[in-house]
């Protein structure tokens, strides 16, 4: 019985494949993914510099290729940003992952785990940073700093 329904399973599999239900559902998911990444990008491009009037899109520290999101579950996504610093030594870069972190916490929509990320290479002290940005006790406590509240408001705040 077990070896019937193991090759009926295996003829239905093929039928499908054969026919391009698969690839019609795989070609549907990976366009979810992409609509969804392009959402958390327009979110976050609008994010303002801490010391520039520049937004982080216009200073292509986040770029649409920088995020990625993957289905965990049919409800939760996985949503990975990586950006890239102006420069490798650059002060602030807590301070703007800090943004994109809270940016989506506020408006992304749709169920999510986040792992924000600096470039590989782009910073250095890439790791530390990279290291208290997704650590969530440090994010609340920086969060409890009402100046630092402020900063991230100012940055985080949508244009008119």
């Amino acid at each position: 019985m077990g070896r019937v329904s193991g090759l009926l399973s295996w003829t239905l599999s093929r039928v499908l494949w054969l026919s391009g239900l698969f690839e019609r559902g795989a070609a549907r998911q990976a366009r979810i993914m992409d609509e969804k990444a392009l959402e958390v990008y327009d979110l976050i491009r609008t994010i303002r510099d801490p010391e520039k009037p520049n937004t982080l899109e216009e200073l292509e520290v986040v770029t649409e290729s920088s995020v990625e999101v993957q289905e965990i579950n049919e409800e939760d996504y996985l949503v990975t940003i990586r950006f890239t610093p102006t420069v490798p030594h650059c002060s602030l870069a807590t301070l703007i992952g800090l943004c994109l972190r809270v940016k989506l916490q506020q408006y992304l929509l749709f169920k999510h785990k986040l792992e924000i990320y600096i470039s590989e290479g782009t910073h250095s002290t890439e790791e530390d940073i990279n290291k208290q940005i997704n650590d969530k006790e440090r994010v609340a406590a920086a969060m409890e700093n009402p100046n630092l509240w402020e900063i991230v408001e100012q940055c985080v705040l949508e244009p008119d």
